[in-house]
């Protein structure tokens, strides 16, 4: 891959953007690249490290020039949209690591995955407004439910950029460190944390989080008649006891 750097792991994928000549900026080849990786963690799901690296930026946004060029049968085609709602919809957790700028597509990938981590200079903005657009690509929607809709439709009006304390403070993110060599650390950390659990579980306690209101309670005791009967169920549960016993 051109655009991305993809390293494999067993219980998950690192991919880093990497296109630094354009500030990792998302254009069509990139999507495409995503749209690949996504197709590996559909057929094998695993968890997901999605990052900019350390070199001070995550994604600077769309690439402009050939955002300028697109029409309205661009626009309708989905193009950043359909890619970012993949891995939204991925069946394993997604946690994006952000160094430095999340601007534009670049902040609506990162609201994109589950959870976020970001250094201290990281900055997150929805400049689409100032530029005769829309945030089209999911900032309309995840950025509501992220921070509220009042905190939400100010950044979406005005343009205005929030840094990592202000992320932090409004719910954005989940955690910021301060120096950048620690980032990637702090990623895997929180992945690691999740991969203590059983794997199915983890899975269908996303599918049930992501569902809509209308699919609970039904779904939730669909999902644990399943779990209930799974091997792993039972042997987490009589090593638990064995060790309590133990102690």
């Amino acid at each position: 891959m051109s655009g991305l750097k993809v390293e494999e792991r067993t219980d998950r994928l690192v991919v880093t953007l990497d296109r630094p000549e354009k500030r990792n900026a998302i254009d069509a080849d990139l999507i495409a690249e995503l749209h690949a990786v996504c197709a590996e963690l559909e057929a094998r799901p695993r968890l997901l490290l999605l990052t900019g690296g350390t070199e001070g930026i995550f994604a600077g946004g769309a690439d402009i020039a050939q955002l300028r060029e697109r029409g309205r049968l661009d626009a309708l085609a989905a193009i950043n949209q359909a890619a970012f709602a993949r891995i939204r919809a991925l069946p394993m957790p997604t946690v994006a690591a952000v160094d430095g700028p999340a601007l534009g597509g670049g902040a609506e990938l990162a609201y994109a995955c589950d959870l976020r981590v970001c250094t201290a200079r990281a900055v997150f903005g929805q400049p689409e407004v100032r530029l005769g657009i829309l945030a089209g690509a999911g900032a309309t929607h995840r950025l509501p439910a992220l921070i509220g809709e009042a905190r939400a439709k100010e950044l979406l009006f005005t343009g205005r950029r929030v840094d990592a304390d202000e992320a932090l403070r409004i719910g954005l993110v989940n955690r910021v460190v301060a120096e950048p060599a620690e980032l990637l650390a702090c990623a895997h950390g929180l992945l690691d944390e999740m991969a203590k659990g059983s794997a199915l579980a983890l899975r269908l306690t996303k599918l049930a989080v992501d569902a809509p209101p209308t699919a609970h309670p039904h779904l939730d005791l669909l999902s644990q008649a399943v779990l209930f009967e799974d091997d792993e169920k039972h042997r987490r549960m009589t090593d638990f006891l064995e060790r309590r016993r133990a102690r």
